[in-house]
């Protein structure tokens, strides 16, 4: 994983609809949006689906006329030829290559293309011959997490304990399984309760129609965003609808590499940007008008102004009551007592 950034990974999923040109386009959509990643998905639709298996209901709402989830997965298919040629584009674009498995078959090829990690699709959670096929492979895992629960990720993670696999290994991905997701049902304070409670790296895997929840997401500690990218939001297809659009993945990234600078150390003191404006927005005590030698310090001679460069205001409290030594013109900074 990288450990400096927030990793984004655009999610071309199945918006090439089964077309290795559309696919190649979406790589360098992906490039040049400034995504770290592009991510696919690779499945054998005869081992990933039976065919009684029913489409979801945003799925009937794009696909008119498919009447099962093994129609639509076929003709959705990458070939093994096709990944190769993926693959290598992804390369000369100099974007990483990434793809989900959604089964066993599917698994064994992509460890065959050295992808730097696996990524776990929401569904196969609970999938435990799969995840410890998974955890047997030693490699970082980034695991989705939507329409689960908090027990349902702790299990699945102590599968992949048992395999031998570091925690350190894995981020835990905050996601919500409707496409689009609403808004009042993204609970993205989940996410922080996946941190905090299970002690593991998480992100934020998006599928709202805007790009400002994954913003929040990484003013939140998100370490991986995944976001949904196609060509045409109008293209027929199950994800197109739930996707974003170049310009609009473009200006996300930019967004998130801004809130990842602002973010900080945590140690609260001057920047060294602002240093330099302390003392022009700061205060000191200065003779509210012109002051006798003798007098005595009072609300009535003495108040604060700008600059800061003189006797702060904390101080007043013991300048109060306290015997001037010399006399002040109106304005002039006041000794210290």
């Amino acid at each position: 994983m990288n450990n400096n950034n927030v990793l984004i990974i655009a999610e071309a999923g199945v918006n090439h609809n089964g077309d290795l040109n559309l696919a190649l386009e979406l790589v360098e959509a992906a490039a040049n949006a400034g995504a770290d990643f592009v991510k696919f998905q690779t499945f054998k639709t005869a081992s990933l689906t039976t065919n009684q298996a029913d489409l979801a209901s945003y799925q009937k709402t794009k696909m008119k006329g498919i009447g099962s989830q093994s129609e639509l997965l076929k003709s959705l298919e990458l070939s093994d030829e096709m990944h190769f040629l993926i693959k290598s584009h992804c390369k000369k674009c100099n974007i990483g290559f990434l793809s989900t498995a959604f089964d066993d078959e599917s698994l064994t090829f992509l460890n065959s293309l050295n992808v730097p990690f696996f990524k776990v699709p929401s569904g196969e959670i609970t999938n435990k011959p799969f995840l410890k096929k998974i955890g047997s492979y030693q490699k970082p895992i980034i695991l989705s997490s939507g329409a689960s629960t908090l027990e349902e990720v702790r299990d699945a993670l102590k599968i992949f304990e048992l395999s031998g696999l570091p925690s350190s290994f894995i981020t835990v991905l905050h996601c919500n399984s409707e496409y689009p997701s609403p808004y009042s049902d993204v609970n993205l304070n989940a996410m922080i309760s996946l941190r905090d409670k299970l002690g593991i790296s998480v992100g934020y895997s998006d599928h709202t129609l805007g790009i400002e929840v994954p913003i929040a997401a990484v003013a939140l500690g998100a370490v991986v965003i995944e976001k949904h990218l196609t060509i045409d939001t109008r293209l027929v297809g199950p994800d197109h609808n739930a996707s974003i659009e170049p310009d609009s993945f473009k200006l996300m990234v930019q967004a998130i590499r801004n809130i990842e600078k602002s973010m900080g150390d945590g140690i609260k003191q001057p920047s060294k940007s602002e240093i330099k404006n302390q003392m022009l927005i700061r205060k000191s005590i200065v003779a509210k008008k012109d002051i006798c030698k003798g007098s005595v310090f009072s609300s009535e001679n003495i108040t604060t102004k700008r600059p800061g460069d003189g006797l702060s205001p904390m101080k007043w409290d013991l300048v109060i009551g306290s015997v001037a030594n010399r006399s002040y013109k109106i304005n002039e900074k006041i000794d210290s007592p």
